[in-house]
């Protein structure tokens, strides 16, 4: 059993049933998976909402459908309006517990780095999730990367590196960096950056930088 579940109704009607359904608050769905039938479905709004934000793609959901049948799945795609955000579509990949499975776990950035903080270094995430194989039941939400390791500019985190269970296989290559800081731009950096910038100085140049900077921190590289 699973940490999360979510009710489902079977839809016996497609094509303009759809459009209907969303304006009831319940969006149409799909469930399909490896030698089983293909399911469609209607669930919640406000309930799958809710489930998603907890499971998100990598974890187990049990699917509960009108009539008893209860299937272990995975969030697989989630189609959304593109000018109101909302879901209009959701397909859901039913799982055999008894086979191993390819999933992206995602990756959580912990902790302060020395060479950030006290060398004014730029942090550089190159990955944002890690492909993965595994049996359904070893799957986890996310996978630490703690950043306090990195004290100098040449300190790198890589996949190797990572705290991953031993039942789950990476499928990245194990010497991609997954994280790492760099310098600064010195000041003679800075005054060959102005080159052609006549109205440019130096101090609005590490304005920039910092901007730079802050921006990286935040997001990682996709």
């Amino acid at each position: 059993m699973s940490l999360y579940s979510l009710q489902a109704k079977t839809r016996n009607k497609l094509g303009k049933h759809a459009s209907q359904v969303r304006i009831e608050r319940l969006i149409p769905a799909v469930v399909y998976g490896n030698k089983v039938e293909n399911q469609v479905l209607t669930v919640s709004r406000s309930e799958f909402e809710k489930v998603y934000a907890g499971a998100g793609a990598s974890n187990l959901v049990d699917l509960i459908v009108e009539g008893g049948s209860e299937l272990p799945v995975l969030i697989h795609d989630v189609q959304r309006d593109p000018r109101i955000n909302e879901v209009i579509h959701i397909d859901f990949y039913q799982v055999n517990m008894a086979e191993k499975l390819s999933a992206h776990l995602p990756l959580k950035f912990i902790g302060e780095s020395k060479a950030v903080k006290g060398l004014g270094g730029i942090l550089i995430k190159n990955f944002s999730h890690i492909e993965v194989r595994c049996l359904p039941k070893d799957l986890v939400p996310e996978i630490i990367v703690d950043i306090g390791v990195l004290h100098t500019f040449e300190d790198v985190i890589k996949i190797k590196d990572l705290a991953v269970p031993d039942r789950i296989e990476v499928l990245a290559t194990p010497t991609a960096i997954v994280a790492t800081v760099t310098a600064p731009l010195t000041d003679e950096e800075l005054k060959k950056s102005l080159e052609g910038k006549p109205e440019a100085n130096v101090e609005d140049v590490k304005v920039e930088e910092k901007g730079k900077k802050e921006e990286k921190e935040e997001a990682p590289a996709k």
